[in-house]
């Protein structure tokens, strides 16, 4: 007998019970953007590999050792598996010029794909909430895309805290820049691998480095924020001013520079001690120069994204994940006459707008009441010879201790609605 075919590894189906989650997840997060006036974007999950090299910069860990990418052997095309959103979203509004008029409010959500070493809250197949603010140049949008995170930490029952810091512009960026190969030159023999290969190509990128054994080099380089100039430095106080008049606490973290090239200015994680490793359960900040960089007209932008699979998570150490509805009724019938009655009275409930689930199968009546309360449907609608006859039903409340009723199908749907 041959072995089962399994899954991929770190990229894991989504069960019934699951995906129901997900949904309650999602129907919060969909509210939410609709509140704050965010459009939903939907991109391909290949794009150009050259999309992602160019945005997010070849000197980093997602281009050099993360994402899917293949040749099409039909026409010789390098293509990539969407590590992230903000490029393909960036790319689309480029394409569709979709800011002749004006600045946009877009929001994305699906399948990312990284080749990353599976462990809990993180998997080569994730699932992101992505929201970019494109055309905005102020302090403003940085500080609500904020705020509106805030506001929806609160919705899901946890609390994340905020880290904020400023990339400050090209200028300061090089000044920092020059700063930091000399500080790494003085320590080679401390520097691992990675950080020597980047001194200088990105020595920015040795900042993130998560390995132990740099900390104490990294805490003693340069900091950027000592390089920034009036116009940057203003724009993140305007930021800091924001956040604090709408009550959002944050931590100013100097060596907070995100993982993506493209950043500037603004940038912040929302993170949790409560996941071991993978704290980070949102990140984003400003990138005014990817628009121009990836063919377009200049225009400033800003966003985030969210990891779905970190977020239900944290709610679930929170004690907050939300709970999955059943159907509103669960229909046990027995015998030939009932049967055809069950049929009728289940699409007359459908019309009107209830979820209803028929009872398959046969079994006696009790046999199909425990299927009926395994189900989480809130009323079984019971159908027996006498109800066949006279063309009611009987309705029974499976979660209040209310005594059942019986009453024409019409009286059922009203109290059901």
């Amino acid at each position: 007998m041959s072995h089962p075919i399994q899954s991929v590894r770190g990229m894991n189906d989504g069960l019934p019970d699951t995906v129901e989650t997900w949904q309650a997840f999602e129907s919060i997060v969909r509210d939410w953007l609709r509140r704050y006036g965010y459009r939903e974007l939907r991109t391909p999950i290949l794009e150009h590999t050259g999309l992602f090299k160019r945005a997010i910069g070849e000197v980093t860990d997602i281009v050099e050792k993360e994402m899917y990418t293949f040749v099409d052997e039909l026409n010789g095309e390098t293509l990539t598996l969407r590590p992230e959103g903000t490029a393909s979203a960036v790319r689309a509004a480029i394409q569709h010029n979709l800011l002749y008029d004006g600045g946009k409010r877009l929001w994305y959500t699906g399948p990312m794909f990284r080749h990353e070493r599976p462990q809990k809250g993180r998997y080569r197949q994730f699932h992101q909430v992505g929201v970019e603010a494109l055309g905005f140049g102020g302090p403003d949008v940085d500080a609500e895309l904020i705020v509106m995170c805030a506001d929806l930490w609160r919705a899901l029952g946890i609390a994340p805290t905020l880290q904020l810091n400023t990339l400050g512009d090209a200028e300061a960026r090089q000044r920092h820049r020059a700063k930091l190969i000399a500080h790494y030159e003085q320590h080679l023999d401390l520097l691992d691998e990675d950080g020597r290969r980047r001194l200088h190509s990105n020595p920015l990128r040795i900042l993130d480095s998560k390995n132990p054994a740099m900390a104490s080099i990294n805490d003693a380089a340069p900091r950027l924020m000592d390089e920034l100039g009036d116009e940057s430095r203003v724009h993140f106080e305007g930021v800091q001013a924001l956040l604090t008049a709408n009550g959002v606490s944050f931590e100013i973290n100097p060596r907070l520079v995100r993982g993506l090239d493209y950043y500037n200015r603004t940038v912040f994680e929302w993170v949790t001690d409560q996941l071991g490793a993978q704290g980070t359960v949102c990140a984003g900040g400003r990138y005014d120069g990817l628009v121009e960089q990836l063919g377009g007209k200049p225009a400033p932008a800003a966003g985030f994204a969210m990891g779905i699979e970190r977020l239900l998570a944290l709610m679930e150490t929170a004690g907050a994940v939300p709970e999955a509805a059943g159907p509103d009724v669960y229909i046990v019938h027995a015998g030939e006459q009932a049967a055809a009655h069950a049929w009728r009275v289940a699409a007359a409930m459908r019309a009107a707008g209830l979820a209803v689930v028929m009872h398959a199968g046969g079994g006696s009546f009790k046999s199909q009441m425990k299927k009926a309360d395994t189900s989480r449907a809130r009323y079984a609608v019971i159908i027996g010879d006498d109800e066949a006859v006279s063309g009611d039903v009987t309705l029974k409340s499976l979660r209040v201790g209310t005594e059942q009723v019986r009453v024409d199908p019409a009286r059922a749907i009203e109290l059901l609605k």
